[in-house]
């Protein structure tokens, strides 16, 4: 889901998409961009673990600072996400950032626990969904909407 979304961020010439792995994200990276699309699975009805750290990591040095950027949330869940994009939105809103497009959930429906545990497949038009919001994330912040 990340790398279709930083596919379509690609698309836009007049902006630059990095694609960054939350446990290699530190706070000057946040401080760098121009806006961000949070992505995660859902696990136990929350973000990764990977992604509570990161942002453990980088609350605090970035408080005050990001102030009006633009973010969207992309979560993989088995069967509801609700919980993981609520997370990340009460922490965006201390960040003061702004929310450009509804959170983005799918489902993978995988409910027992061979299925759980599995590697994933998404499905094409779930991939299309993130590429066309990566691109719309990049085309917004090249002409100044977000």
């Amino acid at each position: 889901m990340a790398h279709a979304a930083a596919k379509g961020g690609a698309t836009e010439p007049a902006t630059t998409t990095h694609l960054r792995h939350a446990r290699d994200t530190n706070p000057d990276d946040l401080l760098a961009a121009g806006a961000y699309i949070f992505a995660t699975p859902e696990n136990l009805a929350a973000i990764s673990g990977v992604m509570k750290d990161f942002f453990d990591r980088c609350y605090y040095p970035c408080l005050d600072q990001l102030n009006g950027r633009a973010y969207a949330t992309m979560v993989c869940a088995g069967s509801d996400g609700a919980n993981a994009t609520r997370q990340i939105a009460r922490i965006a809103t201390g960040w003061r950032l702004k929310q450009a497009a509804d959170p983005l959930i799918i489902l993978t429906h995988a409910q027992t626990k061979t299925a759980i545990e599995a590697p994933k497949t998404i499905a094409t038009q779930d991939l299309a969904k993130c590429e066309i919001l990566g691109a719309t994330m990049a085309a917004s912040l090249a002409i100044g909407i977000v």
